[in-house]
């Protein structure tokens, strides 16, 4: 039995009862006090008329009774489905969209008009879920095709250098072979940062108290060769920023926000600033780099996979396209949030805000002072 059904049959009930409950009350409160017989009275009675028998009314009462009964089901019957299909109409239109978005269409939407009761709420809830399916779903297949993209062109070159080999056997093999070891090489990192960032989308992982200001001395440890190699100053300073998360893709996020400072900077004389702070509830970690003006209407599309801002890249260390992508998965996948701005004077600044754990019992460890580092 549909719902439309069963309200009906609820308005007719309810009706039914409302009458039964009527006829009652008029048989308790003013039947049962009209007499079974008829009464004698006295001519010296200021009363006179006639003076109904019971019996006789019920006779003339039970059938009037009955009709309206009667009429009472066909009206609740007839009147409950014009109700419900009325009341249901709204949870029509949203079944429809439902459908409609079950065979692929995720681009329709309910949109109800009305006031704001709880059909409307629905309606706009579920148009809010089909508008991020629809550019999640988008955001995915862009994905998939640059992801395609980007691991053709590897074997692509790798193809065309053992071509190009086999028809000049007398060609350099060992230059060949650095070639092919270079191709293969960003083939890998490729691969590896594709599975870093899975991983960080599924968010399967295990915690751990992780201090962010000790990840920036390891990040930019590391990576102080490259930024001997292109110039660069790497500036490090900021208080201790416990947050809870995992180590090796908090430092995967750190790491990547440094080497990104560092590739897309000023080919000579570049600058980087690596700061880590604590608030109340929050830890902070900002890297900003000196470089090129940035377009305000660029810098959000930075985060896509496979999206490099034009100009940005200049040397082969530029990777495949996704640091900033992984930064932003890992910092979801860790409840934070990533901002980017570019800088006035050019160059990007890139805040990461994590929660902070609950403070600790003891005093807190007091902030380390700044460090410079001069390449």
């Amino acid at each position: 039995m549909s719902v439309r059904w069963k309200l009906t049959l609820s308005y007719a009930g309810f009706l039914m009862l409302a009458g039964g409950l009527l006829l009652a009350a008029v048989w308790v409160f003013l039947l049962r006090y009209v007499p079974e017989r008829a009464l004698i009275v006295s001519a010296d009675t200021p009363t006179h008329g006639v003076f109904p028998v019971r019996s006789n009314l019920l006779r003339v009462f039970a059938p009037r009774a009955a009709a309206v009964m009667a009429f009472l089901l066909v009206l609740g019957l007839a009147g409950g489905w014009l109700l419900a299909g009325r009341m249901l109409a709204p949870l029509t239109r949203i079944t429809r969209a439902t459908r409609t978005a079950a065979g692929g269409s995720l681009s329709h939407r309910v949109r109800l008009p009305g006031r704001g009761d709880e059909f409307r709420e629905l309606a706009d809830a579920f148009d809010g879920m089909l508008e991020r399916l629809e550019a999640h779903v988008a955001e995915q297949r862009r994905f998939a095709a640059n992801a395609s993209h980007e691991l053709r062109t590897p074997l692509a070159v790798s193809q065309a250098l053992l071509e190009v080999a086999r028809a000049d056997p007398g060609q350099d093999t060992a230059r060949v072979m650095d070639r092919l070891h270079e191709v293969n090489r960003r083939a890998i990192d490729l691969t590896e940062a594709l599975l870093l960032l899975g991983r960080a989308d599924r968010g399967a992982f295990a915690t751990e108290e992780v201090d962010l200001s000790l990840l920036a001395e390891e990040a930019t440890e590391t990576l102080l060769p490259l930024a001997e190699r292109r110039g660069v100053t790497l500036d490090t300073a900021g208080d201790p920023a416990p947050a809870t998360g995992s180590r090796a893709l908090l430092y995967q996020l750190t790491a990547n926000l440094v080497h990104n400072a560092i590739v897309h900077n000023l080919p000579e004389g570049g600058t980087v600033r690596v700061r880590t702070d604590a608030r109340p509830g929050a830890v902070l970690l900002t890297v900003e780099n000196t470089g090129e003006t940035l377009a305000p209407e660029l810098v959000p599309t930075l985060t896509e996979p496979f999206r490099r801002g034009t100009g940005r890249v200049h040397t082969d260390q530029a990777g495949a396209g996704l640091g900033l992508a992984i930064v932003r998965s890992i910092a979801r996948a860790h409840d934070g949030t990533l901002t980017l701005a570019p800088r006035p004077g050019g160059g990007l600044r890139v805040t990461v805000e994590l929660p902070a754990p609950p403070p600790p019992t003891s005093g807190a460890t007091p902030g380390r002072p700044a460090r410079r580092r001069p390449c």
